[in-house]
């Protein structure tokens, strides 16, 4: 998830906050000697103001404005935010709890966790940005207006996929498998980058909402420790661990210095004091805005836990566990509520049949959720492709095996990987709210809760 500040960037100001009396002021009526019995200043002459009767409609307005609450600092709320948003805090603890007590933490409670997490959000979540751009009235002005991000780029990044992977052996200079490697390395850092972006997106989001969206220096802060904490930290934690894709062909041949391998304990002990100290100077600065906001305060929190615990030697399964849920979750739950407040289509049945599944957030989590466990044993032959444990043979059985078996491995491993690229892609196309048609399509996610709606006796919430 991408956020940039629409507006240009500033200093945070100081919050004013102004009664509904200043609300109903006149803004003509001067503060010094114009009240009644105020004390005139020296050498100035009192003035008798004459009387201004408004219209009943200018005061109904002034008072719907004076009673207007400030948006929410939740997405959409205290619980669905805990379990969508800010599911690190319950997920850490749980992982850690199913983990304990077994010498092989693959081999615990924790693992049947990740088969049900993985087949319910994987490939659900990399659907979301694909559903949001062709599939909701939201976006459709962009499909038309931004072509090329829309449209040309994924159609590229498709045939490019296919074009590497269809060929046989003796087409290229290099095999199959070589290109492969090369392009599994490609996709280690673009989805290690993806991962830290959504990060600063949902900090970004939450400083929006809270009306801090131009905010340099919180902008600089989220920026900094979303890629440094979230992103660097965390590619220092899969070298150590030996975790990075086909680690041996480039990290430990060109990035890896002999001493670094020999001095792993000390190196952990400093990255775990870089979370610290990232980690405590986001809640100092919190705690010194002008307008707190708790949500940002607890997604600081879960990050700079899960990357704890991926600095933690003992496993690395748990943070593998912990992260990539997390990461699934947050987008299938932004995907669920990005077009709720997208316009009724003028025409067309399948369109109005689309517009009645984005407004109604349960059906787009029931659609991304089944389509993610139907689709399950196609994507795996292509993201296991160092071994591991395949999920879909658990669900699917034989279907599953015989597809790593079949003459179609070469297609789905294409697919797969022009699922992730386009996913990457898009992700950053659907939230780049620093484009002003894109903020008015994920209205859902910006507008506050409810609505006002203003009549003779005065304004009224609807829900």
């Amino acid at each position: 998830m991408k956020d940039e500040s629409p507006e240009p960037p500033r200093l945070c100001p100081v919050e004013e906050e102004r009664s509904a009396q200043e609300l109903g002021r006149p803004g003509w009526v001067q503060q010094s000697g114009a009240a009644d019995g105020a004390m005139p200043a020296i050498g100035e002459r009192r003035v008798k103001l004459p009387a201004v009767r408004r219209p009943a409609s200018e005061d109904i307005a002034l008072s719907a404005a004076a009673a207007a609450p400030r948006p929410s600092p939740w997405v959409r709320g205290p619980a669905w935010d805990g379990a969508w948003m800010l599911s690190a805090l319950w997920l850490a603890p749980l992982a850690l709890w199913l983990a304990s007590g077994h010498p092989d933490p693959e081999s615990s409670p924790l693992d049947l966790l990740y088969l049900g997490l993985t087949a319910l959000f994987w490939i659900g979540h990399r659907l979301c940005s694909t559903w949001l751009a062709y599939c909701t009235e939201a976006y459709r002005p962009l499909l038309r207006a931004q072509p090329v991000r829309f449209i040309v780029l994924p159609l590229l990044v498709t045939a490019a996929c296919f074009g590497v992977f269809l060929p046989s052996d003796a087409a290229f200079p290099w095999t199959r498998e070589q290109r492969l490697v090369a392009l599994a390395i490609l996709d280690y850092a673009l989805v290690t980058y993806h991962f830290a972006a959504q990060h600063f997106g949902a900090l970004s989001l939450y400083r929006t909402r809270v009306g801090r969206a131009a905010c340099a220096h919180t902008r600089r802060m989220d920026r900094l420790f979303a890629l440094g904490v979230g992103g660097v930290l965390v590619f220092l934690a899969d070298i150590l661990a030996g975790a990075v894709a086909y680690q041996d062909l480039w990290v430990d041949r060109w990035l890896l210095p002999a001493w670094l391998a020999s001095a792993y304990q000390g190196i952990r002990a400093g990255a775990m004091l870089v979370v610290l100290a990232a980690t405590a100077a986001m809640l100092f600065a919190e705690a010194r805005a002008p307008r707190r906001s708790l949500p940002r305060v607890l997604y600081v929190l879960g990050l700079a836990a899960m990357v704890a615990i991926a600095l933690h030697p003992r496993s690395l399964f748990p943070f593998l566990v912990i992260w990539t849920s997390q990461h699934w979750i947050l987008a299938t739950g932004l995907a669920s509520q990005t077009p709720s407040g997208e316009p009724a289509p003028v025409q067309g049945s399948m369109r109005r049949l689309l517009h009645g599944l984005n407004t109604r957030a349960w059906a787009i989590l029931l659609l991304l959720m089944v389509s993610s466990v139907l689709l399950l044993p196609l994507f795996e032959v292509e993201a296991n492709r160092q071994g591991g444990t395949y999920y879909g043979d658990r669900i699917f059985g034989a279907l599953a095996t015989g597809l790593r078996t079949s003459s179609w491995v070469p297609t789905l491993v294409a697919l797969g990987f022009a699922t992730g690229f386009i996913h990457y892609l898009l992700d950053r196309s659907v939230y780049r709210l620093s484009d002003s048609e894109v903020r008015s399509a994920a209205r859902g996610l910006l507008a506050p809760r409810g609505r006002w709606r203003v009549s003779a006796r005065g304004p009224a919430r609807v829900r």
